[in-house]
């Protein structure tokens, strides 16, 4: 069995991963995540990664990575930084895990820890949004998420076809 190591990586550390973190949004697209990409061009990827650095640098983001045998599989950001009236609550943001890595608890693991860390920066509501009818969906709604509503046609797909979001949250007891 392959062991999975998990760190929050700063924005240094991150610019070094740039790499490794747009191969694992690319297979999860290559796979049809509704994660924001509908095409296998790199560039737009790692320009969204590119701009991450910076809100991890300021501390409006922290970023979770998974690791196996060195090289990362999985990743969920934490979005901290919000407006003056909502600094109660996070975001959980590009839970992703490379298509070569599932099946191995590595989601479960970074949201239980995103949690944690949202928990830690005095956060007690967190907010997510998901395909409806995802895998994910089932992966949320089994850690104690609720759904908050679904909004049809929301998203464009890799395949071109308009999917609704589910939009999820989850009280925190304080830490």
């Amino acid at each position: 069995m392959t062991h999975t190591h998990y760190e929050n990586l700063n924005a240094e550390q991150a610019k070094t991963e740039l790499s490794s973190l747009v191969n694992v949004l690319l297979g999860c697209v290559a796979q049809d995540a509704s994660v924001g990409f509908i095409s296998l061009e790199p560039e737009p990827m790692r320009h969204f990664w590119q701009g991450v650095l910076s809100s991890l640098a300021s501390g409006d983001r922290q970023l979770l990575v998974a690791r196996q045998n060195g090289i990362i599989v999985g990743t969920v950001i934490v979005v901290l930084g919000m407006m003056p009236n909502g600094q109660h609550r996070a975001e959980i943001s590009k839970l992703l895990v490379h298509p070569d890595a599932r099946r191995q608890g590595i989601a479960r693991e970074l949201l239980s820890r995103g949690e944690q860390l949202a928990r830690q920066a005095s956060r007690t509501l967190l907010v997510l949004d998901t395909r409806s009818g995802d895998v994910a969906e089932q992966l949320y709604l089994k850690g104690g998420w609720q759904v908050s509503g679904r909004i049809p046609h929301y998203a464009l797909s890799t395949k071109g076809v308009l999917d609704a979001t589910t939009v999820m949250y989850k009280f925190l007891d304080p830490a």
